[in-house]
């Protein structure tokens, strides 16, 4: 059922989200802020009577996390938050690092506009708490490579978007580092402003690498915390 709304003499309706996106979209929330962590049970009964709903838009949000990465499905252990180690934030990373810089290298090139971007910016500097900073973090990166003019290119990263926001909650957890992460944002939309594809993209390579340094450092590797 939709509801509708005036748009002057026209009646124009108003899609209402399904209870499995409604699902889908709070099981993730609750995930990326922390509130159910990484190898936490994710038990249908009772999600159901949390969201109020009956079990099985819950089981096809569950199985729609599970297609994202966010959550693991277990015939002997059911389902759970997946869990972030080392090798699996490495995996995640090594697509962002093979990608997400020659798409940014691309989206100058075309000369795309970058609007979007810098509201990200503004959004993840006004936040509120490290959700509504998460969330416009990724916003930025997607404004970054979505105007790339590859759209297979840009569902690609698409796909590893949420992971890549589980392994910097988990890390931003463990030791807060946005400030820094921040700055390195304005040097890349910087550089990609002034037409430098090359060094956007050299730039957006570095921080991507320096952070799962940061976050997941090798055995032997002194990650800079104290």
């Amino acid at each position: 059922m939709t509801s509708v709304r005036e748009a002057g003499t026209t009646t124009v309706p108003v899609p209402i989200p399904s209870r499995t996106q409604f699902v889908q979209e709070a099981i993730k929330h609750r995930i990326l802020t922390g509130q159910l962590t990484p190898g936490q049970p994710l038990v249908e009964t009772e999600l159901a009577e949390s969201f109020g709903v009956s079990k099985t838009p819950v089981r096809e949000a569950l199985k729609t996390l599970a297609g994202t990465g966010l959550v693991v499905m277990n015939q002997y252990k059911g389902v759970t938050v997946r869990t972030v180690d080392a090798d699996m934030a490495r995996e995640v990373y090594d697509v962002r690092l093979l990608l997400e810089p020659e798409a940014l290298r691309r989206t100058v090139r075309a000369g795309a506009s970058l609007d979007a971007a810098g509201e990200a910016l503004a959004r993840a500097d006004a936040a509120a708490d490290t959700a509504e900073r998460s969330l416009a973090n990724r916003e930025f990166h997607r404004a970054l490579y979505l105007p790339c003019g590859n759209p297979l290119l840009g569902r690609m990263l698409d796909e590893v978007r949420d992971q890549a926001a589980l392994v910097s909650a988990v890390a931003w957890a463990a030791a807060p580092s946005w400030r820094r992460e921040a700055t390195e944002h304005r040097e890349i939309l910087r550089l990609a402003l002034a037409g430098d594809g090359e060094g956007a993209a050299s730039a957006l390579h570095a921080h991507i690498a320096s952070f799962v340094e940061r976050a997941f450092p090798r055995d032997g590797a002194d990650d800079g915390r104290r």
